[in-house]
């Protein structure tokens, strides 16, 4: 019965060293901005999930009810150290906006080791282009998809969390179809009169 009971307080004292929960909250000014935010775990653990409350709404890790209709967000996790893309995430599905039934809440859970870390949230469709110094494609979408501008993010079961750097990301542009053309055209040009010589 003894060993019992050790097992039993040991699981109920057994966890992560971090487990601390942080909220932030915000508003973009811009379409393609990008907020970051920094933080640290003590420890390898198996579940530390960020968590977006922009669109459907909810009641966030430290109490504060956030209002439904900010824009589609989306989550990235980087390596603090390299700058690494871990991962991302869209479309969490968690949480129904209550008007439109749509789940475009991120929800992003990993299993991360000791060290710094960065998260950002954009809106849909601003996606990381790599390596956090790579940029960001540009959202392409214009007024917030027609809803509000505000943002709410959850990082739980870390050491510590601070909001970082807030910039406008410079969409990487796509070559035009009337460039490329010109310059196949050019080429051809090119390769006709080097055979004429």
């Amino acid at each position: 019965m003894k060993t019992f009971g050790a097992i039993i307080a040991i699981s109920l004292t057994a966890g992560s060293a971090n487990g601390a929960d942080f909220s932030f909250a915000g508003g973009f000014n811009n379409d393609n901005e990008v907020q970051e935010f920094n933080f640290t775990v003590a420890e390898a653990v198996a579940d530390v999930t960020l968590r977006t409350w922009s669109y459907a709404g909810g009641t966030n890790a430290q109490g504060t009810v956030i209002e439904r209709g900010g824009f589609d967000p989306v989550v990235s996790l980087f390596n603090g150290s390299t700058g690494a893309l871990i991962g991302h995430n869209d479309d969490g599905h968690l949480i129904l906006d209550p008007v439109n039934g749509f789940g475009f809440d991120s929800f992003l859970m990993s299993n991360l080791s000791a060290g710094s870390y960065t998260a950002t949230v954009t809106q849909y469709s601003n996606f990381s282009v790599g390596a956090l110094a790579d940029g960001f494609d540009g959202s392409g979408r214009t007024n917030f998809g027609n809803r509000d501008s505000h943002w709410a993010l959850d990082v739980l079961n870390v050491e510590s969390a601070s909001l970082g750097a807030s910039y406008i990301s410079s969409p990487i542009p796509e070559p035009e179809t009337y460039a490329l053309l010109l310059a196949g055209l050019g080429l051809i040009g090119f390769m006709t009169r080097f055979r004429r010589e």
